[in-house]
């Protein structure tokens, strides 16, 4: 596993020698700083604790701020097993760690999108839009009769959309900016400008 704790700032196009123009995401990677590492003979497991965002002092708690030797506090904590970089516990990772990687995989909060319907929000068809038909937009029947006179788990309806933990895989890596600790993914990334992400290396490709 190889991975980094990164801010996503938004997309742009770029073009490669051959003038094909790539639609691209914008990955600022954020310092991140070792703070811990989990090893087998007393954790049970192997794993590296990184953090990234610097947060006041003031604002955590001292339990919170005591996993912190070797700087201030970090707002984002992550740790991540079997670790496969090179690393020393209080140093910091950079975007050079992805510069030998082709494919990442990326997870983020998706966009939250407040309580929509069924059409928003499951792609329902909606009915007649003809003046007179009193069904537009509308969820339909969703209950049983006699037998089993209930209603369905998992039955499409109204509710909170978005604000999911989502990952998209196989994104390629069309360049690193070492110098601006700029990571440049060919797509889409879930979530919005300045939302944080986790970038790791592929797991299928």
């Amino acid at each position: 596993m190889l991975g980094l704790i990164g801010r996503k700032l938004g997309m742009t196009q770029v073009f490669d020698e051959r003038g094909v123009l790539t639609p691209v995401t914008v990955i600022k990677i954020e310092d991140n700083q070792v703070i811990d590492e989990r090893n087998e003979e007393k954790n049970g497991y192997k794993a590296v604790v990184m953090g990234a965002v610097d947060k006041k002092a003031s604002r955590a708690s001292k339990p919170y701020a005591g996993q912190f030797k070797n700087g201030p506090p970090k707002s984002v904590l992550v740790e991540m097993r079997d670790f496969e970089g090179e690393y020393e516990v209080g140093g910091t990772l950079g975007a050079s760690l992805f510069k030998d990687v082709t494919f990442v995989d990326i997870t983020g909060t998706s966009k939250g999108k407040g309580f929509q319907g069924v059409m928003k929000r499951h792609g329902f068809s909606g009915g007649n839009k003809t003046h007179g038909s009193k069904f537009h937009r509308g969820l339909g029947a969703t209950g049983m009769a006699a037998t089993p006179s209930k209603v369905h788990k998992g039955t499409k309806m109204p509710g909170r959309m978005g604000a999911d933990k989502k990952t998209v895989q196989n994104l390629r890596v069309v360049k690193v900016d070492e110098e601006r600790q700029f990571l440049l993914v060919k797509g889409a990334v879930p979530g919005p400008r300045k939302g944080i992400v986790m970038v790791k290396k592929a797991n299928k490709k």
